[in-house]
């Protein structure tokens, strides 16, 4: 099979190999898909720049979608020939999706509703799975208020879409012009720009004075900073699913206690079976509705892997950034 991989950690273009490897043989409990889609997330890039390896090699990617073409023992044959999309393909595994073939246990290849594309079926595995988990642990959302940080981005343009469906009020913020068009697109009330607007006073003018019902949050690092400034109203929770910073983060514990706030920080690809289930049932029901819509910023074939890797990490894209093996 044609695949890409890396040996080491390193800027993309210096580190990533396309070529021939073996196909892979799927044993007891696994399926063998045969990948049309590959996603690039975040995750991937800074995995690639600078998670150790635990492996002599990384096949990257975590999320796609393609066709089972073989199934090892106890996965019943019914499954070949099905249109599914993946979870966690890469996650503590030396192989991901950049590749022609990959094995993985048979509950992560999804059964892709026929409504949906492999496009869209290889945007669901981080960011509308994360997108709902996030929307869960936030609690009631219906009539209440949210602040999406990063709401031009992937998740965040997921959250929103769902979130408005849901009955919730959204404000995002977003810095680029395009994304912050693309959280506009998605629902969101208002949109703030957080380069150039206080974040903070203006979330208390927008929601007069009372603060948000729960923040969903992906840096952490910034958003810590606005919880002693009126964001969140008592009782209000925020929700992270990620940081740039992930060591030392101040907190004003005292604005937490008197306002009796809540934290709640979640990692995808470490869901708990009842959560992975509610979410990918959920994730499932959009898509067989098709009550989302999918941006796709820029598509590559295997060769340009690199540049796709390079489109993710200048974090200016709006939309999913896919190879096609």
């Amino acid at each position: 099979m044609r695949a890409a991989w890396y040996e080491r950690n390193g800027e993309a273009g210096d580190v990533l190999v396309v070529g021939d490897r073996t196909d892979p043989i799927p044993v007891a409990g696994e399926v063998r898909v045969r990948v049309h889609v590959s996603a690039v997330n975040p995750s991937d890039v800074k995995s690639r720049m600078r998670r150790p390896l635990a492996t002599p090699w990384v096949i990257p990617h975590s999320d796609g979608a393609g066709v089972i073409d073989a199934v090892g023992e106890g996965v019943p044959a019914s499954r070949l020939g099905q249109r599914v999309w993946l979870w966690n393909g890469q996650w503590k595994r030396a192989s991901g999706t950049a590749a022609g073939l990959i094995c993985l246990p048979s509950q992560q290849a999804v059964d892709l509703p026929e409504q949906a594309t492999f496009d869209e079926g290889a945007c669901v595995g981080i960011p509308v799975l994360t997108a709902l988990q996030s929307l869960r642990l936030a609690g009631e959302i219906d009539g209440r208020s949210l602040l999406v940080i990063g709401g031009g981005s992937m998740v965040g343009q997921y959250v929103t879409q769902i979130a408005v469906q849901s009955g919730a009020q959204v404000i995002a913020t977003a810095g680029a012009p395009a994304r912050r068009d693309s959280a506009r697109s998605a629902g969101a009330a208002h949109v703030i720009d957080h380069r150039a607007e206080p974040v903070a006073e203006r979330v208390r003018e927008l929601t007069g004075g009372r603060g948000v019902d729960a923040v969903i949050d992906m840096d952490f690092q910034s958003t810590a900073g606005l919880i002693g400034k009126g964001v969140l109203r008592p009782h209000g929770r925020l929700v992270s699913y990620g940081s740039n910073q992930t060591v030392e983060i101040p907190v004003d514990f005292r604005a937490m206690l008197w306002d009796s706030l809540t934290i709640a920080c979640f990692l995808v690809y470490e869901l708990r079976p009842a959560d992975r289930e509610a979410v990918v049932e959920a994730a499932n029901d959009l898509l067989r509705r098709r009550a989302l819509a999918h941006r796709t910023a820029a598509a590559f074939g295997l060769d340009d892997i690199a540049r796709a890797h390079a489109a993710v990490e200048e974090g200016r894209r709006v939309g999913a950034v896919l190879v096609r093996p």
